[in-house]
């Protein structure tokens, strides 16, 4: 079932660069324009390269690249913990064959899926033969398909006529440093040309052959997202200098991510407790570089098996056992019309809006909130509170609603047990925002947070109407 708009009210029906430096430019000259849509229709179905999409379109990824060729202070890459979210981690290693028939059914059983990725277990162009007979074989019988693939960048621009041949037209590099000083307190050791380099002898080969790649993903016509994950005292207030330079040297987009060191996952951080930033740190720096750069804000740091839309993971009902026995279902036409009716819906979506900011008043000194919503993608308030996993958290100012982040939390829903203790999280989680915007929510969850000071706001409607309608109640009774 896919929501439909009509007016300002949602119901369900059945659904029937120019190059890519050119990101973050205010500039509205014709050229400027012209490049800015050609830019738009590369990532319209990009869930990680577009905000907009990442509510309609789906990605996976497939985890047939085990091999790594240096060692993050935060990674510890497993195969068998199906319960953890985050990268490096899968459940089953794949073969390219097998990742091919597993792409070729999950295209039919989800046809909103639109990206697949290589990002690990390890380093794609590590294990170069492995990755690129999988993209070879997706893009022989699903030519629909946009191949991306994520790398530490390290050699990046030996295999960059060969992602350019194959039309890999997204590549992510995990950028954390330009300082090797910084660099040699994040890797343990990089291994190059047959060598292994520790301290800041490898750091510096890291980051000399990190910004080569990049600026070749430039020359290349390639867009390049590069990720930055945020590490409090070791390179929290040198990111601000890590955006200007890969900002110069062509980046399409940065996703500045926190650092997960829980001591559980085994990792040097985790071990010897490095803390990760706060959400309110996080946003803080997100802020600082956004300037003329596109920031993701929408990140959820996924699996190297990862399936479905962002914030949802489906990888474990396509375990190896299950897609091999399952016949391909990849029907090209099928899925062009499953698009279609997205980006209808996405066409009423921009309407409703537009007609929601029609008139509110453009001043720069309203007060800034945040709300924190519920949903389960299309752009809509349509979650039952006690159904949430994550909150999405917007920032209102009364003209403009802008998305800033997602929040995890525990499901309120525990039949019956273990609900005090998760709405006291919950409650912390969200303490920052003014309300919860959500489809449905039962009265004891609403007095609890309503004794927290968090207003709840019922409806099934589109993310910035609710808000704007909130912020105008919210601002009468400030008046008052």
């Amino acid at each position: 079932m896919t929501p439909q708009v009509t007016g300002s009210s949602v119901t369900e029906s059945t659904p029937t660069q120019a190059k890519s430096g050119g990101c973050g430019c205010d500039s509205k000259s014709s050229a400027t324009v012209e490049m800015d849509e050609k830019l738009q229709e590369r990532i319209a179905k990009h869930p990680c390269y577009s905000e907009e999409a990442h509510h309609h379109y789906a990605r996976m990824h497939v985890a047939v690249a085990p091999a790594c060729n240096i060692q993050c202070n935060y990674c510890n890459r497993k195969y068998d913990c199906a319960n953890e979210s985050r990268p490096g981690v899968v459940s089953e290693l794949l073969t390219p064959e097998e990742a091919a028939h597993k792409a070729l059914v999950i295209a039919g059983k989800i046809p909103q899926m639109t990206v697949l990725g290589i990002a690990g277990p390890g380093d794609p162009l590590a294990n170069p033969d492995k990755t690129f007979r999988t993209f070879e074989l997706i893009a022989d019988k699903a030519p629909d398909i946009k191949l991306c693939l994520s790398t530490n960048g390290l050699m990046l621009t030996e295999y960059i006529d060969r992602i350019k041949q194959l039309n890999i037209d997204h590549v992510t590099i995990t950028l954390n440093t330009i300082d090797p000083e910084i660099g040699a307190q994040i890797y343990s050791w990089v291994h190059y040309k047959r060598k292994r380099y520790r301290g800041v002898e490898g750091a510096k080969i890291l980051l000399e052959k990190q910004l080569e790649g990049l600026q070749a993903l430039r020359e290349a016509d390639i867009l390049c997202k590069v990720n930055s994950v945020m590490i409090p005292g070791i390179n929290d207030q040198h990111l601000v200098e890590v955006n200007k330079a890969i900002r110069e040297r062509g980046a399409f987009l940065h996703n500045i991510m926190p650092l997960i060191s829980a001591p559980e996952h085994g990792t040097h951080f985790g071990l010897t407790g490095q803390r990760g930033p706060s959400s309110k740190e996080l946003k803080l720096v997100q802020d600082q570089c956004a300037g003329n750069m596109k920031m993701m804000r929408h990140c959820r740091q996924c699996r190297a098996d990862a399936i479905g839309l962002l914030g949802e993971d489906r990888s474990q009902e396509f375990t190896k056992e299950n897609f091999l026995e399952m016949s391909p279902e990849y029907d090209f036409s099928k899925r062009q019309e499953v698009h279609e009716g997205i980006e209808k819906f996405r066409e009423e979506i921009k309407a409703a809006k537009e007609k929601a900011k029609t008139g509110k008043p453009q001043s720069a000194n309203n007060p800034k909130i945040l709300v924190a919503v519920a949903t389960k993608g299309g752009g809509l308030v349509n979650q039952h509170f006690g159904h949430v996993k994550e909150f999405q958290i917007y920032e209102v100012d009364g003209s403009e609603v802008r998305f800033v982040s997602h929040r995890k939390i525990d499901q309120y829903c525990q039949g019956g047990y273990g609900e005090e203790a998760t709405a006291d999280n919950i409650m912390k989680t969200i303490a920052d925002c003014k309300a919860v915007l959500v489809s449905k929510i039962g009265n004891c969850p609403k007095e609890k947070l309503h004794e927290a000071g968090i207003q709840t706001v019922e409806a099934y409607d589109v993310i910035e109407k609710v808000a704007l309608e909130f912020y105008e109640q919210y601002i009468q009774e400030l008046g008052k």
